[in-house]
């Protein structure tokens, strides 16, 4: 629940058009609901602005929609990641107006318009077309958070050239996320040319020595450029969530 539906309650009763009872009962599921394998966590929105966020790897095609069911019931925008296309088939035969990315392996179920919310725009950038799906699980994170996001895919180190090619974008956005495997060297090279916020995210992709994304990890941990955080190992999701927090002002 949101915190505006909260005043719309509050308002109601204080005008006399709802019930302390019925105010109540709309306020019960506050802070969280328990469905027998979940505790689903109303309150999250209110603490930080944005509902709870399904993890979709290791839970059943059921539970999801289970899940699903009670957060829509609240007209929350729904994201849930590392769901498989099994899984989002079964999803889409229950919550037709659902979205499955493929590649991401994202699904997002939303009642009604997002409500934009950035103070500008958040770039993705991938260093290889291998790293695209990373990138995207930043990119549908960022966009159901109500942030513009634009991306530039396949512009790694390799050729840099490719990149020089789209400093208009760069020099444009509020945050950028950067993601990288192999040795995960560009985010430094796009810490070292914008005045703005970079997060990296290492990914695993890459031959024996780069260690499933270790490789990468270290390199952006140990980055020369100012401004740069690292987050998680193939985490686009939770590059896609901190680069809304910060281009909303949170």
């Amino acid at each position: 629940m949101k915190e505006s539906d909260i005043k719309k309650i509050l308002q109601k009763v204080r005008t006399g058009t709802l019930s302390i009872e019925k105010a109540v009962e709309s306020l019960r599921t506050l802070p969280f609901e328990d469905i027998g394998f979940a505790h689903i966590d109303h309150h999250r929105s209110l603490r930080q602005g944005f509902p709870e966020v399904i993890w979709g790897e290791g839970k059943s095609a059921e539970q999801l929609i289970a899940i699903i069911r009670k957060m829509r019931d609240k007209k929350y925008p729904i994201l849930a990641t590392r769901v498989d296309k099994k899984k989002a088939a079964q999803v889409k035969k229950i919550f037709p107006e659902a979205t499955y990315y493929p590649a991401s392996r994202a699904l997002t179920v939303v009642c009604g318009r997002t409500e934009p919310k950035g103070r500008g725009m958040i770039l993705v950038i991938s260093a290889g077309t291998s790293d695209i799906p990373v990138a995207e699980e930043a990119v549908i994170t960022a966009r159901i958070m109500g942030n513009p996001v634009e991306h530039i895919y396949d512009v790694g180190v390799a050729g840099i050239h490719r990149l020089m090619s789209q400093t208009e974008k760069l020099f444009a956005a509020n945050v950028l996320i950067v993601v990288a495997g192999m040795e995960g060297a560009l985010p430094s090279v796009v810490g070292g040319l914008v005045s703005r916020p970079v997060i990296a995210v290492p990914t695993s992709t890459g031959y024996g020595s780069s260690f499933g994304g270790i490789t990468a990890l270290l390199g952006m941990l140990n980055s020369c450029a100012s401004g740069i955080a690292v987050v998680n190992i193939d985490n686009g999701f939770g590059a896609g969530y901190v680069a809304s927090l910060i281009n909303q002002g949170s």
